[in-house]
């Protein structure tokens, strides 16, 4: 006997448009139909068109199945077969929410269906909204407690923003679908996970929250969405430490598949819908949602370790036993797409700066995943292109590589931050870093880091300094604080107090969880907390700011 079809996840909502908004799902079975029933008695019927995805695999590394530890059913990278349904839902009436069901009919004609969710166009303005700021879940162990804490707490929102860092690995399918651990991300963002946390002996169990089915999300792309040169190495998590930037693959490689041999971000691509600009496609955009224009920009560099010993493509070095070896540079922490003045996202920017719909939204925020300011370790080095210093000998050989980094010229401070302050910019929303703090600059532009979702790496204030810093003395490296100078701001409800009893203007922990609200009707971006450790513990809400209105 065949089993019966399964959805490989509940259906989510993306695109929303005044009259319209797109239904997506993905199942392990190409199928005879996929379809979406709405409206009245769910009367209304319209076809999906059904892609695959080209890059999603498994390897040794994977938690998928019956494999609990590496290698025991994987060796190596093996293609996973998923597909992708999308069926736009048109003819809406604004600020309306009706009922809907996904169902599949698998190629022998059994069928499945969804429970029935609701869905809703893009809201017209004026209308009070509530919306997630989120990032950083990357399977981490406390998002699933985050999110169902979410919809405990505010109830259901109308949308998410995610500023970045999805998934770890983006090409390992299980990571978004199915990771046997429980918390992988659909599941999570879906109320379908089941993420065990342990205390003491006891363990808890969390689901996370029915969020997507009902609310659009908006993604932006941070490192963890990107993948490195394809299928030359042994493992997925090789491959995703292995992107060269595109001029040395053009020098290395040549013109002929320079993708391949640099890096994509194929996967995360294929499996979102969101607004294209011309210049950025899905990379950088903007979009009105009600009474915000959110502009999200493609800001994202490769991460890499401090040290260059042995093997390891450094930050500051390249590999001791490959300096004369090019085709095993890392190149330093590069930059995926230019932001500086001049290029094209830039232009872009300031394009979309001046539109009509940018200056008469009553919010104007901005996400990205690198942060501009921040007690976090990730800041460092400056958000600039690594200049390349290559030391030889008399006969030629090369004796190092090494990266600096100037701070004066990070393109985020330089170049792009001046452009939001002049456009009135309200909120600059970011991750990167795994922790919440907030900073605002001398002409009242918000900068918020709520990305302390499902473990940290701490922050750097006080007396405790950065851990990436180079073994050389540079005022480029600022190993405290944040390093362009903003003071970062107390929570002004309930501060987490330090060993002192001093409030804390961060939180920086693996057992307390953090998420933020920004509530459109009364212009307030809140943020709550909530302590894993404490099976009965209550959410608290222990910052809130209001954003200046734009009439």
């Amino acid at each position: 006997m065949t089993s019966p079809p399964q959805l490989l996840t509940d259906p989510f909502l993306q695109l929303p448009t005044p009259n319209s908004v797109r239904v997506v799902w993905f199942t392990e079975f190409a199928g005879n139909k996929h379809l979406v029933s709405y409206g009245e008695n769910l009367a209304i019927k319209v076809l999906a068109t059904t892609t695959k995805l080209s890059r999603t695999r498994e390897d040794q590394q994977s938690r998928v199945g019956s494999q609990t530890q590496d290698g025991q059913i994987y060796q190596n990278p093996v293609y996973r077969h998923i597909w992708r349904h999308e069926a736009e839902i048109t003819g809406l009436i604004p600020n309306t929410r009706i009922p809907y069901q996904i169902t599949s009919v698998r190629e022998d004609n059994q069928s499945v269906s969804s429970e029935v969710f609701t869905l809703a166009p893009t809201p017209t303005p004026n209308t009070p909204l509530k919306i997630l700021l989120t990032s950083d879940h990357q399977i981490k162990p406390m998002v699933a407690a985050n999110l169902q804490k979410v919809v405990e707490t505010v109830g259901r929102v109308d949308a998410v923003w995610f500023a970045g860092d999805l998934a770890n690995i983006p090409d390992r399918a299980s990571e978004w679908f199915d990771d046997n651990r429980g918390g992988a991300f659909f599941p999570c963002l879906q109320g379908r996970a089941k993420y065990e946390i342990e205390h003491n002996g006891i363990k808890t169990s969390y689901t996370g929250g029915q969020i997507i089915q009902h609310a659009p999300m908006f993604t932006c792309i941070g490192n963890h969405e990107i993948m490195g040169r394809y299928a030359q190495k042994g493992s997925l998590n090789e491959e995703f430490n292995d992107t060269i930037p595109r001029a040395a693959a053009l020098k290395l490689y040549g013109e002929q598949s320079l993708k391949e041999n640099s890096f994509n971000t194929d996967t995360y691509e294929e499996i979102f819908t969101l607004p294209q600009s011309s210049e950025g496609g899905k990379t950088y955009y903007a979009t009105t949602f009600g009474d915000v224009r959110l502009v999200v920009l493609y800001a994202t560099n490769m991460w890499r370790y401090t040290t260059n010993e042995g093997k390891y493509k450094g930050k500051y070095g390249e590999p001791e036993t490959e300096l004369n070896n090019p085709q095993e540079w890392g190149y330093g922490q590069h930059i995926y797409e230019p932001i500086a003045q001049g290029s094209q996202q830039y232009n872009w920017l300031v394009q979309e700066l001046n539109s009509p719909e940018f200056k008469k939204a009553k919010y104007k925020i901005v996400m990205l995943h690198h942060p501009p300011h921040t007690l976090g370790d990730n800041i460092i080095p400056a958000y600039t292109d690594p200049v390349q210093m290559i030391e030889q000998d008399e006969t030629g050989n090369i004796q190092a590589v090494r990266y600096e980094y100037p701070k004066q010229a990070d393109y985020i401070i330089r170049d792009v931050l001046p452009l939001l302050e002049a456009a009135e910019v309200q909120l600059v929303f970011f991750g990167h870093s795994h922790l919440w703090n907030r900073f605002c600059s001398p002409s009242g532009m918000h900068f918020l880091e709520t990305s302390n979702v499902g473990n940290s790496y701490g922050a750097a204030y006080g007396k405790t300094k950065r851990k990436n810093l180079p073994p050389w003395e540079s005022q480029d490296y600022v190993a405290s604080g944040d390093p362009y100078g903003l003071v970062p701001l107390t929570p002004t409800i309930a501060p987490i107090l330090d060993e002192d009893g001093q409030p804390m203007p961060y939180i920086a922990s693996n057992d307390i969880t953090v998420f933020s609200i920004f509530d459109t009707g009364t212009g307030t971006v809140s943020s709550y907390r909530f302590d894993t450790r404490k099976l009965d513990g209550e959410v608290i809400k222990f910052d809130e700011f209001k954003l200046r209105a734009d009439s």
